[in-house]
């Protein structure tokens, strides 16, 4: 008997949007020869047209995934790197009751390899926050420097260095998260979305958040959807549309009547 092909269909999408501010010093790291000129121990990424420090989409996927492999206790079976491993599912099977591998997806070799239904998308500093760290004068381009030192626990020695961070209270404006529903499980699967950026919020984004950095908010939510029935139509979320700063934790607190919005807008049958 000939092998079945897979068929994939979109039912329809939701959009994720606001905006993200530095709760304080907010480190992601580029490139060490970035910033030679700085001479700075550890640079931020930087947008290379602007010279703006920016949040890379990768940054806030990777620990949004990272967090929820956390919370729902998810082996961590599969290497990427030296000395990183995450979860991914293997075999078809487990991967339709996975919490992870649906929404943020697993390698396209594997045999439970289906489309990713979360992007994330890059998010650029706004012209606000450019302006007042231009005016402020700050250490480096839009960031400070932040001094630390390694101390030794014998000799008291301490090793000193300079890590660049972009200064709490700045503004990243306009993120989008855009999440494909392709089965109707895909629906439920949303809250974990939601609970994803609730475990951001609450953790840090970057590095060096054991010492203080990272921790951000995001604001200004927006939530709504295209169906692959009229895709041209936007549909706006009753839970955002018209409100101003609604907060991650509200939406949580709704998250019937977002699945029940989500299941009116979206047919998938």
């Amino acid at each position: 008997m000939a092998d079945q092909k897979k068929r994939v269909t979109l039912y329809g999408r939701v959009f994720i949007t606001g905006d993200i501010k530095a709760m304080t010093g907010l480190h992601i790291g580029g490139a060490s020869g970035a910033l030679a000129v700085g001479g700075v121990d550890a640079p931020v990424i930087r947008d290379p047209l602007t010279n703006r420090p920016y949040v890379p989409g990768s940054s806030l996927r990777g620990k949004m995934r990272s967090l929820t492999e956390k919370k729902t206790g998810s082996v961590q079976n599969f290497r990427i790197g030296k000395g990183v491993h995450v979860h991914v599912c293997e075999e078809p099977d487990e991967y339709s009751a996975c919490p992870v591998c649906p929404i943020f997806g697993v390698p396209g070799d594997k045999p439970a390899s289906n489309p990713t239904r979360l992007v994330v998308r890059d998010v650029f500093m706004s012209d606000g926050s450019a302006d007042k760290l231009q005016a402020a004068r700050t250490d480096l381009p839009f960031s400070e420097v932040k001094w630390e030192a390694t101390i030794d626990r014998v000799t008291s020695a301490a090793v000193p260095r300079q890590i660049e961070r972009v200064p709490a209270g700045a503004e990243f404006e306009n993120f989008e998260m855009v999440y494909s529903i392709y089965h109707e499980a895909d629906i439920a699967r949303l809250i974990t979305v939601v609970e994803a950026m609730q475990l951001l919020e609450d953790d840090y984004l970057g590095g060096l958040g054991s010492r203080g950095s990272g921790k951000i908010a995001f604001q200004n939510l927006a939530i709504y959807a295209r169906s692959s029935e009229d895709y041209g139509e936007k549909m706006d979320c009753p839970l955002t549309k018209d409100q101003k700063e609604i907060t991650v934790a509200e939406v949580l607190k709704h998250k019937g009547d977002l699945l029940k919005w989500a299941r009116d807008t979206i047919a998938t049958s």
